[in-house]
């Protein structure tokens, strides 16, 4: 069967529903799909709107979120916060992109600039943690659950 291609008007939902998964606020989601929005044209492929997006998310992520991370003799500290946050980012967002657009590991390949099997790895890795956290946070809130209704 043959994907229809999509042009960056058909990937506007997709493109709105990984920012907010990303940022976790309309207001900042819609600020990156504008930032998104302004450096494509309705040429562009599917790719080119991806790789747009992930540089505009990257030059969107606070650099001040890794104010905690040790300075080590071989790189100072931003460089090796830079380098952290946007690894995070960019697993987060391969799981995204897979979870989704739908799209291959080789079209995330692509996009996110890494090694076909780097990307395989995040993403076994990314889905891992996810469920984790999501396993996590449910257990939270059950156990939050019992203690609102008084229960032990």
């Amino acid at each position: 069967m043959i994907k229809a291609k999509r042009t960056p008007l058909d990937l506007m939902d997709d493109i709105y529903s990984l920012a907010y998964w990303l940022t976790g606020s309309e207001t900042k989601a819609t600020e990156l799909v504008n930032s998104t929005y302004l450096n494509v044209d309705n040429e562009s492929s599917e790719t080119e709107v991806f790789t747009t997006f992930r540089a505009c998310y990257l030059e969107s992520i606070d650099q001040d979120d890794a104010g905690s991370l040790p300075e080590t003799p071989c790189f100072s500290k931003e460089i090796l916060a830079a380098s952290l946050l946007e690894q995070d980012a960019d697993i987060r967002l391969s799981v995204l992109l897979s979870a989704i657009s739908g799209l291959k590991h080789r079209a995330i390949s692509r996009i996110i600039g890494k090694p076909l099997n780097t990307i395989r790895v995040w993403l076994s890795e990314g889905r891992k943690s996810l469920v984790h956290g999501i396993r996590f946070e449910c257990l939270f809130l059950n156990m939050s659950a019992y203690r609102i209704r008084g229960e032990s």
